[in-house]
């Protein structure tokens, strides 16, 4: 019986251990490892080919894995052959030394520098970025701003000239209506004795005022057209320029000018060749020619057209004195 021994399993010493079991009928190899030293013999213990045997080592591989990494590492090591038979049989030594850059202090502050001035050209790049972009930004606003400008300005020139066009219409129209009153005023006298007392009457008129009621009187009759300046057809302020044209007189072309033209007269002291108008002064609506015994002459209405009509069929609102 063995109580103690030194067991190698598959040829690995194990050191001195308990035997892992009784072995009974040991058979027992000297001079395995060194003569004559009884802890050296290695315990044989006959065993069935089947018996477990538990093992903490990795199983075997199988012979095709073997045989690939056999092959891989032959491989290996003839291609290390060849190269070593191809190189030189008698390699020179190096001799030669390479000096590598050391970093000073000068490299460091010439690379500090370098990079600080790289850093300062991109932040003025950024820079410049941002003031091309509020450039063009400030130029589209201020392009919309003129443009918004000149729309206003045709906007606003538009509706101005819409306002005078509106006073215009309605200046006429003021006029229209009035010479329509005038005309039904006139037009309710009878016409024999209107023509009787425009031929009994002879004006007591001289020098430059002579001239002027002969002019008008002698147009009575004539037809009246709105805008006419003669010598056939009349409007009101027409006719009276044309009449104080002939001693050299230039007036303006529209009553409301003509009824500021000279000085301002009450109607209780006319005199012949005395401008009467209708209306205010400045923005009288029509105009005549005083001729004297209460009488005037004007061109009055489409209707009539140029007439020789008394004061009280129609009182004018004040007169102006050229003469």
């Amino acid at each position: 019986m063995i109580a103690t021994a030194r067991f190698a399993r598959y040829g690995v010493n194990k050191g001195r251990q308990k035997a892992d079991s009784q072995i009974p009928d040991v058979t027992v190899s000297q001079h395995t490892f060194l003569d004559g030293t009884p802890r050296a013999l290695i315990a044989l213990v006959p065993m069935s080919h089947t018996a477990h045997i538990p093992s903490h080592r990795k199983p075997r591989r199988n012979a095709s894995t073997s045989a690939l990494r056999a092959g891989v590492a032959g491989g290996v090591l003839s291609t290390i052959a060849v190269a070593g038979a191809a190189g030189p049989a008698q390699a020179e030594p190096v001799t030669q030394t390479i000096e590598m850059p050391t970093i000073t202090a000068g490299l460091s502050t010439t690379v500090a520098a370098s990079a600080e001035a790289t850093q300062q050209v991109a932040l003025d790049l950024e820079t410049q970025a941002q003031e091309d972009a509020a450039a063009s930004s400030a130029a589209k606003d201020a392009k919309k701003a003129k443009a918004e400008a000149v729309r206003k300005a045709e906007a606003k020139k538009k509706a101005e000239a819409a306002a005078k066009a509106k006073a215009e219409a309605a200046e006429r129209a003021s006029r229209d209506a009035a010479r329509t009153t005038l005309q039904k005023t006139t037009g309710s006298s009878s016409s024999g004795s209107t023509n009787a007392a425009t031929t009994s009457y002879s004006s007591n008129a001289s020098g430059s005022a002579a001239s002027v009621v002969a002019f008008a009187q002698a147009q009575v009759g004539d037809a009246y057209v709105s805008g006419g300046t003669g010598p056939n057809s009349w409007d009101c302020s027409g006719l009276v320029q044309a009449a104080f044209r002939t001693v050299g007189v230039d007036l303006p072309r529209v009553s409301q000018s003509q009824s500021t033209a000279g000085t301002q007269v009450s109607l209780s002291n006319l005199q012949p060749g005395d401008i009467l108008y209708w209306g205010g002064a400045g923005s009288a609506y029509h105009v005549g020619i005083y001729v004297g015994g209460g009488q005037f002459v004007g061109a009055q209405n489409s209707s009539t057209g140029v007439v020789q009509r008394p004061l009280d069929y129609d009182m004018p609102t004040g007169a102006v004195r050229v003469l």
